[in-house]
């Protein structure tokens, strides 16, 4: 007699393959199963009552308030009294590199460092010159332009 092509330890790896394919069936079916219960509209609708808690049920249509739309202020406060700056600041030229064409004035008033760049000079700078400068805003913080030297 014929002994069987197939081992033990073949047919029990086969038998885990099929528990396995079954596992999986089963649990595609079971999920199938609760989203097909679970997917109406009422149930994934969530309420929120006066005080700010989410519930299932909607609130008591006689305690809500009207709100006026021009009232609510997003990120930014509205400042009606903005007054205009002086547009002309003074400062140190801290660095300027003449061959690159670019350096940074110490403004003297805030102590902060602002960008020149050799296309924004009216006269020519070097190192610890007293400057008048306007200010505009670029790509990557202030810029100062129409840079003179200060006479006084």
């Amino acid at each position: 007699m014929a002994r069987s092509k197939e081992t033990y330890n073949k047919k029990e790896v086969q038998k885990k393959k099929e528990k396995k394919r079954k596992d999986k069936e089963k649990k595609r079916l079971d999920r199938k199963d609760v989203h097909r219960d679970g997917n109406n509209l009422d149930d994934m609708i969530a309420y929120i009552d006066e005080f700010g808690n989410i519930s299932s049920t909607p609130g008591d249509l006689s305690k809500r308030s009207k709100i006026n739309a021009a009232d609510i202020e997003i990120s930014v406060t509205r400042n009606t009294n903005l007054e205009p700056e002086d547009k002309t600041r003074r400062g140190i030229v801290a660095f300027f590199n003449t061959s690159k064409g670019y350096g940074f004035i110490k403004d003297i008033a805030s102590k902060e460092s602002i960008f020149v760049h050799i296309n924004g000079l009216v006269d020519p700078i070097s190192e610890n010159n007293t400057v008048t400068f306007e200010v505009e805003k670029g790509p990557k913080g202030l810029n100062a332009f129409n840079v003179k030297l200060d006479k006084s």
